[in-house]
């Protein structure tokens, strides 16, 4: 899948498909984003290639006090990618509208609904969660597998 920025300073191409796609509704994403929502791709970060340009890391404050990285284009200021303390920068979190399909992405999982707004219809089947939920009952065991193996490859990087 590629994926790009606005102005288009920034393009990247996902090498694998995600490990899991969160639609996020808490309000800190409404006020990050401008918007209802945010869709968040998980995948390793050694599967995001950076095609052109070089995104800006904006510590950004997060909910949990710990904050995230946003990548954003130093040109146009849209943010690409975050990295969450929680999940550590062996995962990046790809903004799914920078996709040039984003439509090929469906969300596996809603997240923080208690906060979501009145207006917004998730669809019936929809898996979703007032707050969050625990990663080893929602993931696809493949998925936790390439999570864990992605975060002990830069573990053993760090070393």
């Amino acid at each position: 899948m590629q994926g790009r920025c606005t102005c288009g300073e920034i393009r990247f191409r996902l090498k694998a498909k995600p490990m899991f796609v969160h639609c996020c509704h808490c309000t800190w994403c409404q006020r990050e984003t401008g918007s209802a929502f945010a869709i968040n791709a998980m995948i390793e970060a050694e599967e995001v290639e950076l095609e052109s340009g070089v995104p800006e890391e904006v510590l950004t404050p997060s909910e949990s006090g710990r904050g995230q990285l946003v990548s954003r284009c130093p040109k146009c200021r849209v943010a690409v990618w975050s990295v969450y303390s929680g999940a550590g920068p062996a995962i990046r979190f790809v903004r799914v509208g920078t996709l040039e399909d984003p439509g090929a992405l469906t969300p596996d999982v809603h997240i923080f609904t208690e906060s979501k707004l009145p207006w917004v219809v998730l669809p019936q089947d929809a898996r979703a969660f007032p707050q969050y939920y625990r990663l080893e009952e929602e993931w696809p065991v493949e998925s936790r597998e390439r999570r864990k193996a992605a975060k002990a490859r830069y573990a053993a990087r760090d070393r």
